[in-house]
């Protein structure tokens, strides 16, 4: 059996790679707009009236934001979003990652490791972003692994391989 040297995140304050979840608090900016997290750029997309994105954008945590933004009505979600939703997500890393460089550096010195989001609770949503007990698609992991090659190819190549 091969093992697959990978990096596990969940919670935003795990040392060191708490910062690759979206609920970790560091303010971005995004379509001229400030946000307190990833989450919040993320969320404020998703809702379809401004009073609605206003009350998700006022919730007092990242977390209480995910939570409310996934039980959103139907009618209340922006038309498209399961689709817009994917594009919206890379954005928002892009912008995390290139407006902070000491996240860029750490997302940078994971090498060629797989980074997987490794949830706790099962659910559809943690299933699709991450994983939980080792099944899911991982879509967060694999946009930061994306991002990560991006960002190496713009630096001119350069490589920075993860410590062992």
């Amino acid at each position: 059996m091969v093992e697959i040297a990978e990096i596990r995140f969940y919670r935003a304050s795990e040392k060191p790679y708490g910062v690759f979840s979206n609920l970790y608090r560091r303010e971005i900016e995004f379509e001229g707009d400030r946000f307190m997290t990833a989450e919040h750029a993320y969320q404020a997309g998703k809702a379809r009236k401004p009073e609605v994105k206003a009350w998700l954008m006022a919730a007092p945590s990242p977390a209480l934001l995910a939570m409310a933004a996934h039980g959103l009505y139907y009618w209340d979600v922006s038309p498209g979003w399961s689709k817009l939703k994917f594009d919206r997500m890379r954005g928002v890393l892009r912008a995390k990652f290139t407006q902070h460089p000491d996240l860029a550096e750490l997302l940078l010195s994971t090498g060629e490791l797989r980074l997987v989001e490794s949830a706790t609770v099962d659910s559809p949503v943690n299933r699709l972003w991450g994983e939980v007990n080792g099944v899911g698609e991982n879509t967060l992991g694999i946009m930061l692994m994306e991002l990560r090659t991006e960002l190496r190819r713009e630096r001119g190549g350069q490589e920075i391989l993860a410590a062992e």
